[in-house]
């Protein structure tokens, strides 16, 4: 978001959504609305947290954030922490910025990109408390299973990002996909079987949503960088 939008935040919980300059008041010509979408210059430019939040503070990232229900409940409860969320379809992310813009929240940026290509790419080494991984596709077809974003190379670069301590929390509905995150994890030694914190489990996401409604089960893990 660029510095003069800045301007207009008052906090968490609050937003000024619109003001005019007397010149602009006159004419009846209303400033351009605020967005959250961070529209990257470059995609060999990794991101710079001080460019993107107001303020200095815990980084946490939303890997395929779908429609935004999990990722700004969890970034209006924690103000103390910056949020950003990636997706790769412009029409989510626009759902996203409209529920952004409502909640008035100062520390939640949007990004539309592959997660892939952000983990390794765009995010600088030990620049991330907590990456949130929920229902990514399953690509459940055997021959499409290399397609899968978490895999061993992902535990790698979850390594090189997140802080001493850093935390990746995981969420599918899907068995196969479960064993395979829980073994690609369990063979690195860097990482330790983590918790999900209870606030953190009842804060659901679009596809969580709509599989409690149809009985379907949510396989839930954590681990912890040593």
């Amino acid at each position: 978001m660029k510095n003069e939008d800045r301007s207009t935040l008052s906090g968490c919980d609050d937003r000024n959504t619109g003001t005019r300059t007397d010149a602009a008041a006159r004419n009846r010509v209303p400033v351009p609305h605020p967005t959250w979408i961070h529209r990257l210059s470059s995609i060999l430019e990794p991101l710079d947290p001080a460019k993107l939040f107001a303020l200095p503070q815990p980084l946490e990232v939303d890997l395929g954030s779908g429609d935004g229900s999990f990722v700004v409940q969890y970034a209006q409860r924690h103000c103390e922490r910056n949020f950003l969320a990636v997706e790769r379809l412009l029409g989510r992310l626009r759902k996203i910025d409209r529920k952004a813009s409502r909640a008035g929240l100062t520390n939640l940026r949007l990004v539309r990109i592959e997660a892939s290509y952000l983990i390794e790419y765009l995010l600088l080494r030990k620049m991330v408390q907590a990456l949130h991984v929920y229902f990514p596709d399953p690509w459940p077809k055997r021959k499409q299973r290399k397609n899968r974003l978490v895999n061993f190379r992902f535990t790698e670069l979850a390594q090189a990002i997140l802080v001493p301590g850093g935390t990746v929390y995981l969420r599918t509905d899907d068995t196969d996909y479960f064993e395979q995150m829980t073994a690609v994890f369990a063979a690195n030694t860097n990482f330790l079987p983590g918790e999900t914190p209870p606030e953190l489990s009842v804060i659901m996401t679009d596809f969580e949503k709509d599989f409690l409604t149809r009985g379907i089960k949510t396989l839930r893990v954590a681990y912890q960088l040593c």
